[in-house]
């Protein structure tokens, strides 16, 4: 069987599997990789194309290096320039000039101008998305800067213009109404072909403003089984496939026509909880849970990996958040017990604990888009069983999430919480742990001294007195659990052997495509 043939193969198989039964219309051809050509670079992910707007598929667009932004994250993990050459802060903080390489070309041809930056911009301020949460008042060209105008200062700007839907691009990308009929781009690939919701063809631009990308063709599929990604990396059907399984990572690791690179992401599971309950209303209670939580055998069994069971809520590739020195997240389920009872909380006839006539029997919503968020839940219930606390699990959607922060029906939800879709972890925290909490963060959760915090952050530049603020604000969490972080996550890629220079961007901005080559 050809190489384009076994993709299809895969492709259909894994459409399947999910669907149950699906129509095919319009020709198998129309999921199938480009793969019978051995010069083309064959991508594997289980992220699809939503739609062409930057809000919603802009992510992909980004990663793949066919649409850019003004700022990005080097490999330090710093936030620093890329369409931008630089920026500059007024005193006050209220006003910011972004400067802009003069050297830029979209892939139609069309010049890179303020004007079409800042027309970008706007577009993206208009619609929802990240940047609609910036105190901005204004957006406009200035020469060849840009001048972004705010209400207060705002220390995060260009970790907001770093995010996936202020990608820019040409005039020719969009229709009379303003709606993105094209990707035209900036990037070291120029987007050929695009079939929603699987489909991606690429191939290198002549007049990137970096130079010019190696590897001369890409095609990417979307393959939402993990099984069938595995599959792909295995066989040879696939060059680079994102997103393994654990249990993936340990088969292919044997395959010496295939390597595998992994790094832990700033992402991390943590029990959501409900404050207003009376199981979780104060936290002693909350700190009980936490010590009956054996993180080590969950990261173990369910991860496979035990370095990734959470002592913070922040993993060590979060620099400026993590704490090497703060008192880490034990597991000493006496103790829970010990903290339950001076809680007054008593063991009823069953062993469940029961206090002023309410068993402690909690529902703990989540779902499994994330597969391994059922495992985890089933590995908590048996835990907390031991100290008498009843764990009831409902797996269902990811929206039944914020519908139960939003009618105050959830008690408790297990979720995954990435601190990296702005690429400042600030951007997560204020909106997960400020005044109010958030659909994916605190319930119920008040702390004035955190919210001062974050106020203070939004607003400072100077690292020194950032770090500061950002440890005292990682205590209080370490301290008051509003919510309690159970393991971090990794993610881990397969590559052919036949590619060199590859890597994993941790903040997951870059596929670095353009830095590939085939090995000689």
């Amino acid at each position: 069987m050809t190489r384009a043939l076994l993709a299809r193969f895969y492709t259909l198989a894994g459409i399947l599997a999910v669907a149950g039964a699906v129509e095919i219309t319009g020709g198998i051809t129309g999921v199938a990789m480009a793969g019978a050509n051995d010069d083309v670079l064959d991508i594997a992910s289980p992220l699809e194309i939503s739609g062409l707007d930057p809000a919603k598929s802009g992510y992909l667009f980004s990663r793949m290096q066919a649409a850019e932004t003004l700022f990005t994250v080097n490999r330090e993990s710093q936030i620093v320039p890329m369409l931008a050459t630089g920026s500059q802060a007024s005193e006050d903080g209220l006003r910011w000039e972004i400067s802009l390489r003069d050297d830029v070309t979209f892939h139609d041809g069309t010049p890179m101008t303020a004007e079409i930056v800042a027309a970008d911009l706007n577009r993206a301020f208009e619609r929802p998305g990240v940047l609609r949460q910036a105190p901005i008042t204004g957006i406009s060209a200035s020469g060849n800067d840009i001048v972004i105008t705010l209400s207060e200062p705002f220390a995060m700007l260009p970790a907001f213009l770093a995010h996936y839907s202020t990608i820019i691009l040409a005039p020719g990308s969009f229709d009379d109404a303003g709606e993105v009929q094209a990707i035209i781009g900036t990037g070291a690939y120029r987007v050929d072909a695009v079939v929603p919701p699987l489909r991606i063809e690429l191939s290198a631009f002549d007049k990137w403003w970096n130079g010019r990308a190696q590897i001369e063709k890409v095609s990417y599929l979307a393959v939402s089984r993990g099984e069938t990604r595995a599959m792909m990396a295995q066989s040879g059907d696939a060059d680079l496939v994102l997103s393994l399984l654990p249990v993936a990572v340990t088969q292919l690791k044997g395959n010496p026509d295939v390597n595998v690179t992994v790094a832990t992401v700033p992402r991390t599971r943590l029990l959501k909880l409900n404050l207003a309950q009376p199981f979780f209303d104060e936290t002693v209670e909350r700190q009980a849970l936490s010590l009956a939580i054996n993180r080590k055998a969950i990261a173990g069994v369910v991860m496979r990996n035990t370095d990734l069971a959470a002592s913070q809520m922040f993993p060590p590739e979060i620099r400026d958040w993590y704490d090497a020195n703060m008192p880490v997240l034990d597991f000493d389920p006496q103790k829970a017990r010990e903290l339950l009872a001076d809680a007054g909380w008593v063991a009823g006839s069953d062993g469940i604990l029961e206090k002023d006539g309410k068993r402690f029997d909690v529902t703990v919503r989540t779902y499994a888009s994330w597969p391994d968020l059922p495992l985890i839940a089933t590995a908590l219930q048996s835990q907390l069983r031991d100290v008498g606390i009843g764990l009831e699990i409902s797996v269902g959607s990811y929206t039944e999430i914020p519908a139960g922060h939003a009618d105050g029906t959830l008690e408790a939800a297990l979720v995954t919480r990435s601190f990296s879709m702005v690429p400042d972890p600030l951007a997560t925290v204020m909106e997960d742990y400020g005044p109010g909490g958030a659909d994916w963060g605190a319930m119920n959760w008040h702390n004035a001294e955190a919210e001062d915090l974050i106020a203070d952050l939004r607003k400072t530049t100077d690292g020194d007195a950032r770090a500061q603020m950002q440890k005292k604000l990682a205590d209080i969490l370490q301290a008051e659990l509003p919510t309690i972080p159970l393991v971090w996550s990794e993610l881990a890629m397969a590559s052919s052997a036949r590619l060199e220079n590859v890597r994993i961007d941790p903040y997951e901005q870059n596929y670095y495509l353009a830095d590939l080559r085939w090995a000689q």
